[in-house]
Parts: structure tokens; C-alpha cells; sequence
């Protein structure tokens, strides 16, 4: 078998995903010669940005700035529904309180600066967008219109999916060549210690590519079970991940193996709740929809009939994605959501696909006894005390945090407290399911090296770039939603046109 042509690439960006293609194609702009390696064949490619619902958290103070990435909103949307607006300061605010304030301000101020713009200028690439009515609203004023929450308005054309296709075909249209089964396995460096390129295996064959600078953004250590065990600690080796089989944390170790510093938050990840008989990796025949979402309008039980967490302590955009891990901490690692009739019809729509560990019965006796793995009497006792202590003083809405609480239970729930007490009854098993990996390389912030990746000295390795989920520093302990895409943008963008204008500068 013959190795193909790879060219004379002034670039090589290491991945395909929504970094990486946000990476090349703001190289290009700088008039650089760009390819870019995948490590999944074509019909697995684009990373976890193929796996997400495509939702981008992105700053944007009125109606007619949501149009500027959204311009296909008509008048009557713009006047009808409450979009709603996300500042600056709502967004700090956010990513200060959800890292517990430990997220790189440097890294932080770049990110929600340059989001808007990015996210134009994507959308000046191909990429196209639409109103997460779905998602990110519900129906107020007896639904004649919809209310946006959550500072998130906007998502992907055809979620992740849509994203990388559109991304690609960019790609494409300015001509950088996309090489699939094509993984990087480790740095060119000269005696200097700097990148001159990488060495790739294609098809099985090694084969040693030069480049004048090299981008790395292939993802985490999320797909490795070693790796997980090795930094997240025990038992996340067993976890299920939710995205590609392919981010096994390759393009952090190349880095590692030529002296870059490691950074960011190395045993924390983004899991959330995801099916308890989802398969190890992710599916993209089913995408992000074995994830299970609507738990702050019901209950959650463990498999000793407990309650383990207050399912209401904030918007679902503001816990998902830290509940995973707090999942695989429950006996057996998983956990039964618990609904009655009065919050299944508003149930998210992966809680209706065929692939779904799901039980209904018309009684909670019933249910309990059908939640496989659940002491029943116990889980009946905990419903019936749950039950009793939901507050009625306040009405229940979705749309805000409510207030709607229990009182006197060891771990009461703060907002959209209902009963769970009118039949039928369903619940849904889940378990933890990875999304991404926190910990990464340290990059540059200074203007002139931004997106470089720095040595354990701080000082940029001359030729090496990182974007994407493997630049750390920028989420610790959890995460608000929407932010990985905006943050792959962002940061490919950057990185992509700092090396692009290097290596034109020679």
C-alpha cells in the first residue's frame, strides 16, 4: 500500500473536529498551506464535536446581535419570543462561580471576548445556526411564545453533525486536504527543541510529515481507560464515554514527551448522566441522545433507595455536566430518574428514542419493584418522605429558578420541587457517561505567541500550537453548557492564526 501525497505543508493541524477545522481554516485565511490528520476513518471523523446537541454559549446583548450569527430570524420571531440577551459580565459571572473560580483569567477573558466575533465569523465560513427552541425555552403566556433561559439562545444547524459537515466543506472549498486513518503519534523536534513536524501512521505505516508549525487539537484523554484511571482516579476507567473512541489523549502525551507543561484541572472531566445500557463509546447512528436531561423536574435514586443530590440546585446547563461524576460515585455506579405524569409529557426528546432503559408502571410499588438493581422498600420510603416534604407555597416554572422546595429531608431540593404522585410513573436508568477531559498543555496568552504551546519553563516551544479540549486551564470541577464548542472555536481560531501568520513571516 502506498502512502499518500501529504505535500509541503507550511501547518499540520492534528485533528478534524471543531477546533481543529476552526485552526486550519484561520491558518489559511493567513495564506498558509494547511492539512490536517484524523485519526478516525471518514465515516467516524470530527471528534466529540460530531456527538453534541451543538449548542454554543456565546455573548450577545440583544436581539438584533443573536440575528448577526442567527440572520435567518424573521421580524415576527425577533418581536414575539424572549431570546433574552448573555453579557460579558453574566458570562464571567458564570464561568467564575461554576470553576469555583479557579478557570485561567487570561484563558477565561479571551474565551468570552472573542466569542461573539468567532461565532460570526464561523458562520461567515458556512457554519450555520438556528434558535434552540428545543433545547434552551419553554412556553409562556399560555403558550402563544417562547422564553429563553439559561444565557444559552443559540445551537448548530443540524447540532454536531451539521457543524463538522459545514466545517469541512470550508475546509474543502479553500483547500485543505483532510487525511483519515491518519493519526499523529509523535513530534518532529530538532536539536533546539523545535517542532519541525510530526511522524503519523496512515493505514499502519509510519511515515514522517515536516511542517514549519504544528497544531495540536485531537482532543482529551477521555476514550483512554487507562488514562482516566490514572488521573481522574478509581473506577472512572469503567465509565462510558459519550463521544469518539478516538480522543485517547495522544496529542497532550506528544506534547508532554518534548517538555510542554501540563495544565488545567487533571482529575476533573465533564460526565453527566447518560444511559445505563448505553455501549462504551459514543453512537453517531443515536448522538448526544443518551444523555438524560430533564432530571431537575423529578427525583433521583440509587441503588439503595436514597436520594444522592439536589436534582434542582440550578438551571440543567449549570450541573449536567459535574452529575456524572456524582452518578459513578452511587452504589454500582448508576442511578434511576424518577417522574410522574404531571412531568412526562415534558420529558426532553432523548427520553423518547427506542434505545432507552426505561420502566412505567401505574403504581410507585410497582415502579420500585421494576427499577433493576434498587432496593424497592427503600426507594418507596424515600418517594413517600420526599412526598411530604415538597413545599406547595410557590408555582411551579420551568422557565426560572422557582424556588419550589422540600423542607426537613437531608438533601432537600431547592427549586421545582413537585410530588411524585400521579400516575403513571416513569424512570429512567443512567450512568456516568465522559464527555471531555480538563486537564491539558499550558498555551500562550502574551499577543504575539497566543496559542502557542509553553515548556515547563513558560516559554513557547517554537512551531507548536493546541486548541480544543486539550488546552487546560480553562474549565475545573465543572462546566456551563454550551461552552466546549465556543471554546474549540475560540481557540482554533486564535491559535490557527497565530501560527498561520508565523510561519508566513518565516
Amino acid at each position: 500500500m502506498s502512502l499518500p501525497d501529504f505535500g509541503t505543508p507550511d501547518i499540520i493541524v492534528v485533528g478534524a473536529g471543531n477546533a481543529a477545522a476552526c485552526a486550519a481554516l484561520a491558518a489559511r485565511e493567513q495564506g498558509a498551506n494547511v492539512i490536517m490528520l484524523e485519526a478516525a476513518p471518514i465515516d467516524d471523523c470530527g471528534g466529540n464535536s460530531r456527538y453534541t446537541g451543538g449548542l454554543m454559549r456565546v455573548v450577545f446583548n440583544n436581539v438584533d446581535e443573536l440575528a448577526e450569527i442567527i440572520p435567518e430570524l424573521t421580524e415576527d420571531e425577533k418581536k414575539t419570543h424572549d431570546y433574552g440577551s448573555y453579557t460579558a459580565d453574566a458570562y464571567f459571572d458564570d464561568m467564575a462561580r461554576i470553576t469555583q473560580e479557579q478557570t485561567d483569567p487570561d484563558l477565561c477573558e479571551i474565551l468570552i471576548r472573542r466569542s461573539f466575533d468567532t461565532t460570526v465569523w464561523l458562520r461567515k465560513k458556512g457554519v450555520k445556526f438556528q434558535p434552540s427552541y428545543g433545547r434552551q425555552s419553554y412556553k409562556v403566556d399560555n403558550n402563544t411564545r417562547y422564553k429563553f433561559w439559561g444565557g444559552l439562545a443559540a445551537e448548530t444547524w443540524g447540532g454536531g453533525e451539521g457543524l463538522v459537515a459545514n466545517e469541512h466543506k470550508a475546509c474543502e472549498r479553500e483547500g485543505i486536504k483532510i487525511f483519515y486513518e491518519t493519526p499523529a503519534i509523535s513530534l518532529l523536534t530538532d536539536s533546539d527543541n523545535n517542532v519541525l513536524g510530526v511522524r503519523a501512521r496512515h493505514k499502519g505505516k509510519n511515515v514522517d510529515i515536516k511542517a514549519k508549525a504544528v497544531i495540536l487539537a485531537c482532543g482529551g484523554f477521555e476514550s483512554s481507560a487507562a488514562m482516566r484511571a490514572q488521573y481522574l482516579g478509581p473506577g472512572w476507567d469503567l465509565a462510558h464515554v459519550r463521544g469518539t473512541r478516538y480522543n485517547t489523549g495522544l496529542g497532550i502525551k506528544m506534547a508532554l514527551d518534548i517538555g510542554a507543561m501540563p495544565y488545567g484541572h487533571w482529575s476533573g472531566c465533564h460526565a453527566v448522566g447518560w444511559d445505563r445500557n448505553s455501549p462504551p463509546f459514543g453512537d453517531l447512528a443515536v448522538g448526544d441522545q443518551f444523555q438524560k436531561h430533564s432530571y431537575p423536574w423529578g427525583i433521583m435514586i440509587n441503588a439503595d433507595g436514597k436520594r444522592f443530590c439536589d436534582e434542582g440546585a440550578d438551571f440543567r446547563n449549570y450541573t449536567y455536566a459535574k452529575y456524572g461524576k456524582v452518578i459513578l460515585n452511587q452504589p454500582g455506579m448508576f442511578a434511576w430518574q424518577v417522574f410522574d405524569a404531571k412531568i412526562i409529557p415534558a420529558l426532553r426528546d432523548e427520553y423518547r428514542i427506542k434505545r432507552v432503559t426505561k420502566v412505567r408502571a401505574n403504581t410507585l410499588e410497582e415502579l420500585c419493584k421494576m427499577m433493576d438493581g434498587v432496593n424497592p422498600e427503600a426507594a418507596l420510603r424515600e418517594i413517600t418522605e420526599y412526598n411530604k416534604a415538597v413545599k406547595h407555597d410557590k408555582e411551579f416554572n420551568m422557565a426560572i429558578k422557582d424556588g419550589r422546595r422540600t423542607e426537613g429531608l437531608p438533601i432537600n431540593k431547592t427549586n421545582w420541587a413537585n410530588t411524585v404522585d400521579t400516575a403513571p410513573f416513569e424512570a429512567y436508568a443512567v450512568t456516568c457517561g465522559v464527555t471531555f477531559s480538563f486537564g491539558g498543555l499550558k498555551i500562550s496568552v502574551d499577543p504575539a505567541t497566543e496559542g502557542q504551546v509553553e515548556d515547563t519553563g513558560g516559554t513557547p516551544i517554537k512551531g507548536l500550537y493546541a486548541a480544543g479540549e486539550l488546552v487546560g486551564g480553562i474549565f475545573y470541577h465543572n462546566y456551563p453548557g454550551g461552552t466546549g464548542l465556543t471554546s474549540g472555536a475560540v481557540f482554533g481560531k486564535l491559535s490557527g492564526t497565530t501560527a498561520g501568520k508565523a510561519v508566513k513571516a518565516g
